[in-house]
């Protein structure tokens, strides 16, 4: 079993919370034939034709029953700004603690973790959040979610159906994904709130361009106390 790293927003990481989301889209980028080398570039990817045990090992996001830590935004507290989650480890570290650890404010629901364990020099008064850092610099120790992959497939973007939207973690109510969008006509709503998600996400266009996609199929197997 290996462990690897994953970013997820902030409504993304409520419905995971929620448990309406069990379902991740990622570019599918160029991957090697795990026993041929030859290469499966995007436009030209055919591992939707291979056996299943040849995509798992294939899949850069992991196979079934590997795990996935969710990187997500968040904040430490203001006497901590100048410093990074790497440099906080480092003075956990170095001042003889087994572990890192900083008091931590999840920005999807406002959770915290180790918020009154204030450290030196002690607040002045009760702890304040401090600056907002985006998912991609929370370190593997402040991530509280943990998932189990449990299938992983290649597709064409656009293959994507009302249930696996759904699953996506779209829900059914537009506002829910933070995001503006329309419904064409034909188009069930979750599928259309994905589309409109995709392109935040990935620019304008990227929807069209309907690209090969690694679907990630996973379960959460349990959350540190926040």
């Amino acid at each position: 079993m290996k462990e690897r790293l994953i970013l997820f927003n902030a409504p993304m990481v409520r419905a995971v919370l929620a448990g309406d989301k069990t379902q991740t889209r990622r570019i599918a980028m160029p991957v090697k034939h795990p026993d041929l080398g030859n290469l499966y570039a995007p436009g030209a990817l055919v591992l939707e034709r291979e056996p299943q045990h040849v995509i798992d090992r294939a899949c850069p996001h992991g196979r079934p029953g590997d795990r996935l830590r969710v990187r997500e935004p968040w904040r430490s507290t203001t006497d901590l700004d100048k410093y990074s989650g790497s440099e906080m480890a480092d003075r956990c570290l170095d001042a003889g603690y087994n572990v890192p650890w900083a008091p931590i404010q999840y920005e999807a629901d406002g959770a915290r973790r180790d918020w009154m364990h204030t450290g030196s020099p002690p607040h002045d008064g009760p702890p304040k959040p401090g600056r907002y850092r985006h998912a991609r610099f929370m370190p593997r120790w402040a991530c509280r979610l943990t998932l189990e992959v449990t299938r992983v497939r290649v597709e064409r973007l656009q293959a994507i159906n009302h249930m696996d939207a759904l699953a996506e973690g779209v829900g059914l109510n537009p506002s829910a994904a933070e995001v503006p969008m329309t419904v064409p006509p034909g188009e069930s709503l979750p599928r259309a709130m994905f589309r409109a998600l995709w392109e935040q996400i990935n620019g304008a266009g990227a929807w069209d361009a309907n690209p090969w996609v690694w679907v990630v199929e996973f379960r959460p197997v349990g959350a540190k106390e926040a």
